[in-house]
């Protein structure tokens, strides 16, 4: 059977391009020169069709790379049947106890800064204290962070959340917040979080937490999404799961 198509490329002369075969016409296809909606036609045909419409078109042998992307897809699939996605209240505890703990570890660290002298833990007492008070106050709030070493403390303690979070995602797949309510962190193939991805999402959760000014709509976006994933989820393409079943 002998093939033609018309080249749409061409603007001035003969259009149609052929003799083909339909091996030919198929190659065509998959480097891009033949499109859907290019028109075809074959010996038996009556008019010019869209290849997309004719029945070669469905036959066509999918590509070496169109085999591996659908096995791909297949076993993402295969793996994710079954998930359930961890929630916004769920999450929420987790992110609770974590900082809990980190808030643990911040009380130990302005102890051990006060021992060594690089901060004064009475004054520090005394600006919490008015900062309860009145939290609004910018005044207060101030009187906390202007304290002598409270910029040596604030950095250190930084540093520590920073790889708290980083390093137990990265080797865990979960901090201990979420290891205690059963969930942890993948990736969107379902796949160990590498360091890089833990990185990412690391300081992608610190931009979702500048969005509490905007009534926190960087964790908000959990409750409607699909697959339930934060802003820094999608900054980091991973999405948080309940730990599988133990049979």
């Amino acid at each position: 059977m002998i093939w033609y198509y018309i080249d749409e490329t061409v603007t001035d002369g003969e259009r149609r391009k052929g003799p083909y075969n339909i091996d030919e016409i198929r190659d065509f296809v998959k480097d891009g020169v033949v499109k859907d909606d290019t028109l075809v036609w074959h010996s038996g045909m009556e008019n010019w069709i869209p290849w997309k419409d004719t029945e070669e078109s469905k036959d066509a042998p999918l590509s070496e790379e169109e085999q591996i992307k659908a096995a791909l897809e297949a076993i993402i699939a295969e793996h994710n049947k079954g998930k359930r996605y961890a929630g916004f209240f769920v999450r929420g505890i987790a992110y609770f106890i974590d900082n809990f703990i980190l808030g643990v570890v911040g009380v130990l660290l302005i102890m051990l800064l006060g021992a060594l002298g690089a901060i004064d833990i009475n004054a520090v007492g005394d600006a919490m204290n008015a900062y309860i008070n009145d939290p609004t106050s910018d005044k207060a709030l101030m009187g906390v962070l202007n304290l002598p070493g409270m910029h040596l403390f604030l950095a250190i303690w930084g540093i520590l959340q920073g790889i708290y979070f980083i390093v137990f995602t990265a080797i865990k797949s979960a901090t201990p917040g979420k290891m205690i309510v059963r969930i942890h962190v993948e990736s969107s193939k379902g796949e160990n979080v590498s360091w890089l991805e833990s990185t990412v999402r690391f300081f992608g959760s610190l931009f979702t937490q500048c969005t509490l000014a905007f009534y926190g709509l960087g964790y908000l976006i959990v409750m409607i999404d699909p697959k339930r994933r934060a802003l820094h989820d999608y900054v980091a393409h991973t999405r948080v799961v309940y730990n599988p079943k133990k049979k």
